[in-house]
């Protein structure tokens, strides 16, 4: 799916921490694509695109990024995203989710997984920042050229010569050459349209601080929500080991699966793998609830 096609539906819905963009495709339960930094929803295009006859897909854009418009002064760090996926909900009128995470918005996906558990049917977190490691050791260079003032210069060189994002996200990508100027400019094009997002971007790195994650572990050693762990085995930002992890202290985990020689953006890359990966988790999850709700009636 080129980027025209995924965004000739994209639209915005007002809630209290801005206009929301997002792009919607299939129907059925919901399910919740989340992006990470410096990236957009689409980032899915391919699970909306195949997977839309088994769920109404809706990959949404987070503060600071995409085609979203941020109230004056809203706080845009990953706890104030996680916050907004559950108001961005209430605005589509959506109880509950399939939740799908990748890098920073698979951390803000444990956030709000944990504070708002009940709106989980399932939850799904590929390669992503986890307990104290965020930001990740490898991603500090990125960090540190944000608080030094560097951002704007950083993405024009990105979009004047697409060969530089390619060279800088060279790690997230195992083709890094395949990464199309079309992907690139439907990424990176928004910061720059915008000077208020580009700030906003600026303060949502800034904001990068393992305490979010720390906050909420204990309520994440009580999730039950069935939980896959789905993770690219040669990333140098989210070592396996984050996958373990999480494994072990999501007491709903159902599966962990490893994508070997994959990087961060597999969801993108590899995406046949992981719809094939993702459909059978959802399927597994529907069939599993009526049997949960009997023990719950029983309890």
């Amino acid at each position: 799916m080129d980027a025209r096609r995924y965004f000739e539906p994209a639209r915005t819905v007002a809630t209290p921490s801005g206009a929301i963009g997002y792009v919607e495709r299939g129907s059925g339960p919901a399910a919740l694509f989340v992006h990470g930094v410096l990236l957009n929803g689409y980032l899915w295009r391919h699970q909306l695109e195949a997977l839309g006859g088994l769920r109404r897909c809706i990959a949404v854009d987070l503060l600071a990024h995409g085609r979203t418009e941020a109230a004056e002064g809203q706080d845009v760090s990953v706890t104030a995203n996680a916050h907004m996926l559950a108001q961005f909900l209430d605005a589509l009128g959506i109880e509950q989710v399939d939740l799908v995470g990748n890098d920073s918005g698979g951390g803000i996906c444990q956030i709000f997984a944990a504070l708002y558990p009940r709106r989980i049917r399932s939850l799904t977190l590929t390669n992503c920042d986890t307990h104290d490691n965020w930001p990740p050791e490898a991603f500090q260079p990125f960090v540190k050229m944000v608080a030094a003032g560097g951002l704007e210069d950083t993405l024009k060189a990105m979009l004047a010569d697409k060969a530089v994002y390619r060279t800088a996200l060279a790690p997230a990508y195992e083709r890094p050459g395949a990464v199309t100027d079309e992907t690139i400019e439907a990424y990176l094009r928004p910061f720059l349209d915008s000077p208020k997002r580009l700030r906003e971007l600026e303060r949502f790195v800034n904001a990068f601080d393992c305490r979010h994650t720390l906050a909420v572990e204990d309520e994440l050693r009580r999730l039950q929500a069935p939980t896959l762990i789905a993770w690219g085995t040669d990333d140098v930002y989210f070592p396996l080991e984050w996958s373990k992890w999480l494994q072990q202290t999501i007491p709903g985990t159902t599966r962990r699966t490893e994508f070997e020689g994959a990087r961060i953006f597999f969801p993108e890359e590899r995406w046949q793998d992981f719809n094939r990966e993702l459909r059978a988790h959802w399927i597994e999850s529907a069939a599993a609830e009526p049997a949960s709700a009997a023990l719950a009636q029983e309890g």
